[in-house]
């Protein structure tokens, strides 16, 4: 391998690990699941490097016996597993699982990312990456975790018949439980706190997701999408997601 460069699934990528202090604290836990033990070596050593505590799993089987065994936070999962694959552990986590989940898919793919979302990942990203954009996408999916749990007084938020508390991190509708995974509930913070007002796709993938939108990304839409699916949204009925043309979404609620 040449020196100075990582391979990331079958090329190489100009990106060196920064030196490791070992007298720094390790920011987190994280579980890795990928069939490709080379990669999972070279990253673990990345993000060793970067001071997270990395254990590292080939088969969505061994990842499931890690969690009920150990504490993680945050799990980063590749679709394509042998035995037991990434979509079967995120059906068995459940989309009410705590854990931020951060799925690595093939460039691409856009059934994949949707499904992964739809199961309850948090976050996705796509083969081949630079491991810095990788850290980025952990630290920034742990900045939205620690900021959630770290609020000292929850508040309770009402359109219509939606309920959500951020301190409980439950949703109802007309008193009925509704589960959503963790960035679907972000998404759905961001629609209440500004109801009536329009929120762009840029300002709810940097809010909700925590990262840059870029080209060709639909997280946001696909959220929505599921959102909407959820809490029995229709079109045209009351409250109403809606999908601003050029500009975002906004939740609307008129009172009777």
């Amino acid at each position: 391998m040449t020196a100075g460069c990582v391979r990331v699934w079958g090329r190489m990528t100009l990106s060196n690990p920064p030196p490791a202090d070992p007298t720094q604290a390790r920011e987190a836990r994280v579980l890795l699941v990928d069939d490709d033990r080379e990669l999972c070596q070279m990253l673990t050593e990345y993000l060793n490097a970067e001071h997270f505590d990395v254990k590292s799993v080939h088969d969505g089987g061994d990842a499931l016996e890690e969690l009920r065994a150990n504490d993680f936070e945050i799990l980063i999962l590749d679709v394509m597993l042998p035995s037991v694959g990434g979509f079967d552990v995120l059906r068995k986590l459940g989309a009410s699982y705590e854990t931020p989940i951060l799925m690595l898919t093939a460039r691409g793919d856009d059934i994949d990312r949707i499904v992964g979302l739809e199961l309850g990942a948090d976050d996705y990203l796509s083969k081949p990456f630079n491991p810095r954009e990788l850290v980025a996408r952990i630290r920034a999916i742990l900045r939205r975790s620690s900021h959630r749990s770290g609020r000292s007084v929850p508040d309770e938020l009402s359109v219509g018949p939606i309920s959500l508390n951020t301190g409980t991190h439950l949703v109802h509708v007309a008193h009925k439980l509704v589960p959503l995974t963790g960035a679907e509930f972000r998404v759905l913070e961001l629609l209440m706190r500004s109801a009536g007002q329009v929120i762009s796709r840029e300002a709810m993938t940097e809010q909700a997701l925590g990262r840059k939108l870029v080209a060709y990304d639909r997280s946001i839409d696909t959220h929505i999408s599921n959102l909407r699916r959820k809490l029995d949204l229709e079109v045209g009925k009351n409250p109403e997601i809606k999908n601003v043309r050029g500009s975002g979404y906004t939740l609307t609620w008129a009172h009777a």
